[in-house]
């Protein structure tokens, strides 16, 4: 594994951590579930660097570029693809919602970004070990 792809998948470990303390000691679900996003981001940072060597440029290009690579790799589950899309949704109402919105991530949804996060970092080091 090139030292960037473990570099990316330490900050990815670093987030989930941060996710999963977040979501333990407080009910601020929208900040945990911000931090799985950005614990599954950098794993799949690591993934495509690792592939391609390049880092990704934007959101929409880190998903792009993952969907790409990882629909012809059978050991990745179909689950994550989708997964990075809706997580996102979940940093965009962290980062910018205002109003209701602001309060739509429940603990339940936080809960499952976190433990969906968790497998995706998993899978990744595992293909990339």
């Amino acid at each position: 594994m090139r030292s960037e792809a473990a570099d990316y998948l330490g900050k990815a470990r670093q987030c989930l951590d941060d996710a999963q303390q977040i979501a333990a000691a407080t009910l601020l679900h929208h900040i945990a579930a911000r931090e799985a996003y950005l614990a599954a981001f950098h794993a799949v940072e690591a993934y495509l660097f690792e592939r391609t060597v390049k880092a990704a440029k934007t959101h929409r290009g880190l998903r792009s570029e993952f969907g790409r690579l990882a629909r012809r790799d059978p050991r990745i589950d179909r689950e994550f693809l989708t997964f990075l899309a809706k997580v996102y949704e979940y940093k965009s109402i962290a980062d910018y919602g205002v109003g209701p919105i602001s309060r739509s991530i429940t603990a339940e949804g936080a809960r499952s970004a976190i433990d969906t996060a968790a497998r995706l970092i998993d899978c990744i080091a595992m293909l990339l070990a």
